[in-house]
């Protein structure tokens, strides 16, 4: 199963574009206007006549960020499987953010730490960016195409005919609300995010609501922006990762150059360690990572608030797990599955999600069945970003879920991989590939990967017990 995983995921990640594409819908509607819901409406524009994108934020004001993102304002980093993605979706999209600012960290330009050591460089690419900056790029492009149309409104509700969603019912921006808006569609996506509502309207229909589950991983983070002007001499984007052990509060903290001739530094903690808006504290917490990060905050001038953000639970909803599936109907980003963030997984598991729905339309032969091949596709993507985060996520001393069958043995594992990535520059390389999206987890626990970190760790620690 696992090498059957890794090649399909292998086929998601393609940086090919589709050559085979049908029309297949007069109409589908995506509710909500996220990076999610955009991809989405990309995908879309090549099998419907006519693609609806509903949001009910003012995207003429978003260039700070919006209501409905309110983590706009934290650190956001784009891993290569997401970009891969987009530059499949968007030819020259990632010359496109560079042109216009953004800032592409490559091989000694990035550096890591784990538990304050230094990891094993590796030839590696990094885009970072604003997410309105990234976001807006992203709206641009998919805006331009000729049948995707924008409509500012909020959703009420999804509408049923029989056992499939028909469409939506809306109330339009500037109208009155109690006008309400019915828009027939064939296929209607739920790009809702976390706080999506479809669970409810499927409940009010008669139809089960997907399982959810969740982790109390209790995040809070803080970002600040600094003009650049000073800082670490040769390196724009740096990770410091402190584990879960004991005697340790466990976080991440990112320093990264973005559009705007700007530094952004993100501080994470759990439970009662919590990040204030206080520029002090912040300067503080700095100090006790990297140099570099201190280098940043005392020598550069801090260009506007500290923003703190606090997410209580990463959680997923098993679509492919529902017995009675409307046809009609996909779900794609976070109202899938919304991960810890500080891993990054976020926007690049959007735009996976986007090339199942491709997958999906170039090979459904009836959109009168329940779209089951979508989110058996969704699941393979969900499973690979949720056991990269959960693993780390349910070390935490204050997390008291239940660990999954196999946990301790994948535990041990994990450790031992992240270990030996520390000093070996091709386990590292392996393991970026999974963390950054571009290979299936399955692939970093092959036996030769885990003999080899065993025997680099073995090494190491014989030579630390040598008496000097």
């Amino acid at each position: 199963m696992s090498r059957k995983s890794s090649r399909r995921f292998r086929d998601l990640g393609t940086s090919q574009p589709p050559a085979d594409s049908r029309v297949i819908l007069r109409r589908a509607v995506v509710m909500g206007g996220s990076i999610a819901g955009l991809l989405a409406a990309r995908v879309l524009s090549e099998h419907a006549d006519q693609v609806v994108v509903l949001e009910r934020d003012d995207l003429e004001a978003a260039h700070e960020g919006r209501p409905g993102a309110p983590h706009s304002s934290q650190v956001h980093v784009l891993l290569h499987g997401g970009r891969v993605q987009l530059d499949r979706w968007f030819p020259g999209f990632s010359d496109d953010l560079l042109a216009a600012g953004a800032v592409l960290s490559r091989d000694g330009a990035i550096r890591m730490y784990v538990n304050g050591a230094a990891k094993a460089p590796v030839s590696d690419e990094i885009i970072s960016a604003s997410r309105p900056f990234l976001e807006s790029h992203v709206r641009a492009r998919t805006l331009s195409l000729p049948n995707v149309h924008f409509i500012r409104a909020q959703v009420r509700e999804v509408t049923f005919s029989g056992d499939r969603v028909s469409g939506v019912r809306c109330a339009l921006a500037g109208e009155p609300a109690d006008e309400i808006k019915n828009m027939a569609a064939d296929l209607v996506v739920d790009a809702m995010g976390r706080s999506s509502r479809l669970g409810d309207w499927l409940d009010r229909a008669g139809l089960p609501r997907p399982a959810m589950r969740r982790i109390g991983i209790d995040l809070n983070y803080a970002t600040a922006g600094f003009r650049r002007g000073g800082g670490p001499p040769g390196a724009t984007t740096v990770q410091a990762i402190v584990l879960p052990q004991e005697g340790r509060q466990a976080g991440t903290s990112v320093l990264t150059a973005v559009e705007g001739d700007r530094w952004a530094v993100l501080l994470s903690g759990f439970a009662a360690d919590r990040p204030t808006r206080d520029p002090d504290d912040f300067r503080e917490r700095c100090r006790r990572l990297p140099p570099m990060f201190a280098e940043v905050v005392d020598e550069c001038q801090m260009s506007g608030p500290v923003a703190t953000y606090r997410q209580s639970d990463a959680r997923r909803r098993d679509f492919h797990l529902m017995h009675h599936l409307p046809a009609g109907l996909v779900a794609v980003g976070d109202a899938v599955a919304s991960f810890n963030p500080i891993y990054g997984q976020g926007m690049s598991s959007a735009a996976l999600h986007a090339s199942c729905l491709s997958a999906y339309l170039r090979s459904v032969t009836s959109l009168s069945e329940p779209a089951r091949d979508y989110f058996e596709l969704v699941r393979l993507v969900v499973d690979a970003a949720w056991q990269t985060s959960t693993l780390n996520d349910l070390a935490l001393p204050h997390v008291d879920e239940p660990y999954p069958r196999g946990y301790r043995i994948a535990r041990r594992i994990s450790d031992l991989i992240l270990e030996a990535s520390i000093t070996d520059a091709e386990i590292n390389r392996r393991f970026l590939q999974v963390t950054h999206m571009r290979t299936h987890p399955s692939d970093l626990i092959r036996p030769g990967t885990i003999f080899r970190a065993a025997r680099i760790t073995r090494s190491r620690k014989s030579r630390q017990r040598v008496p000097s």
